[in-house]
């Protein structure tokens, strides 16, 4: 499970800084996982599944599985404790660099949770994986996201071209933003 900056996904993880305990999905999150994904503002900005019911927690709780045997990603549950799940957070390899996702439940927005676990992702990114930059795509769009992204300390990343798709029906546009390794 290296990836091209050197790093190995940990088969089991908890990441903690900035108030936060970033830690692994279980068993015991699938009943939160609806009141936390199933909201129009999930299902529009992410690919998340639409609507995420009791079936489709169980698939994301797969997922994760998945990527971290494959090595090509960790999805985290955000919490403040290590308890209940306010959201989730993802590392991923990508070609301009690690590249981090994110939801956090509409009853926990405003709490600075995205843009801690963001924080806390890239310093685990840079630290742990000797990551060289992390990265953001988002839509323009997305004033909450372009928030996070400004807050953090990412850029805009002029020279890297629009990624054009299209998710549930819908065309997009992601802009890539970038942090480098202080």
């Amino acid at each position: 499970m290296v990836g091209r900056d050197g790093g190995a996904f940990a088969e089991r993880m908890e990441v903690v800084g900035e108030g936060l305990v970033l830690r692994d999905w279980g068993e015991a999150d699938l009943a939160a996982m609806p009141e936390l994904f199933d909201h129009p503002d999930v299902a529009y900005w992410t690919p998340m599944a639409s609507p995420f019911d009791a079936a489709a927690a169980r698939a994301q709780l797969e997922l994760c599985r998945k990527r971290r045997a494959e090595g090509t990603s960790i999805l985290l549950a955000i919490t403040v404790d290590g308890g209940a799940p306010l959201g989730e957070v993802m590392l991923r390899r990508a070609a301009e660099g690690m590249e981090i996702g994110y939801a956090v439940g509409p009853a926990h927005r405003g709490q600075g949770l995205a843009a801690r676990a963001v924080r806390v992702m890239a310093a685990y990114a840079f630290e742990e994986l000797g990551a060289s930059r992390v990265i953001l795509e988002l839509e323009a769009e997305n004033a909450a996201s372009v928030a996070v992204a400004t807050k953090t300390g990412f850029r805009l990343l002029d020279d890297v071209p629009l990624i054009h798709g299209e998710e549930k029906g819908r065309p997009y546009a992601l802009q890539t933003w970038g942090l480098d390794r202080p």
